[in-house]
């Protein structure tokens, strides 16, 4: 069962920290800067993808490069988002231990209402950093990181939208010493916008549709 077109286009999931258990902590921070699109990021994806893929076999129902690595052309942060989806991500015997025997850390578990049981994994560069991020079947959150990702893909106008907005945040964000918080804060009301376009030519909000 796919999730519903309601479900797919309404706003992300914000976490409620009193919900979130963490695992292993604090991790490492990398310095908040956008760089060049590099070529490389879609043969390191593929690369991950498989190493998954080969750790848990059947277990993962989907391997998705989501994120600005997975737009070619686009500048991002260097590293590589994963959405991972497995038939239940409450059951981690069945996939925590194979993801941290690749190097991958098991950060938290998010089990605040419209969660999706979400969990995230980390693994830090050198040579390359990765955000994992763990969901189960039929979640919204993958669908419309999907959407997005496809529609800018596709879209040079949007795709350019979208670069000029992340160089002028992080800019802002550089210039007054804030963190990874504010930046995503000053992107989202053009990530809404893009969306909200991309939603339309999908079929998944109406015409007269907010």
């Amino acid at each position: 069962m796919m999730p519903s077109s309601s479900e797919v286009t309404k706003h992300h999931h914000d976490a409620n920290m009193s919900a979130v258990q963490m695992v292993a902590g604090p991790r490492n921070k990398k310095p908040l800067q956008i760089v060049d699109p590099s070529p490389a990021w879609a043969s390191t994806f593929a690369a991950l993808a498989q190493q998954i893929r080969d750790a848990l076999g059947d277990r993962a129902l989907a391997v998705e490069h989501v994120g600005s690595t997975s737009v070619p052309g686009l500048p991002a942060k260097d590293v590589i988002d994963i959405d991972l989806v497995v038939a239940d991500p409450g059951d981690e015997p069945a996939y925590v231990g194979r993801l941290e025997e690749e190097g991958f850390v098991f950060y938290f578990r998010d089990l605040s209402p419209g969660s999706h049981q979400h969990r995230f994994f980390g693994r830090d560069g050198p040579p390359v950093w990765v955000n994992l991020h763990v969901y189960g079947p039929d979640c919204p959150e993958v669908a419309c990181h999907c959407v997005f990702r496809d529609w800018l893909r596709a879209n040079e106008h949007d795709r350019d939208l979208y670069a000029r907005t992340k160089l002028d945040a992080m800019a802002a964000c550089r210039g007054g010493g804030e963190t990874i918080r504010e930046y995503n804060a000053r992107k989202e009301p053009v990530i809404r916008e893009i969306l909200d376009r991309a939603f339309r030519a999908n079929g998944l909000l109406g015409p007269g549709s907010e």
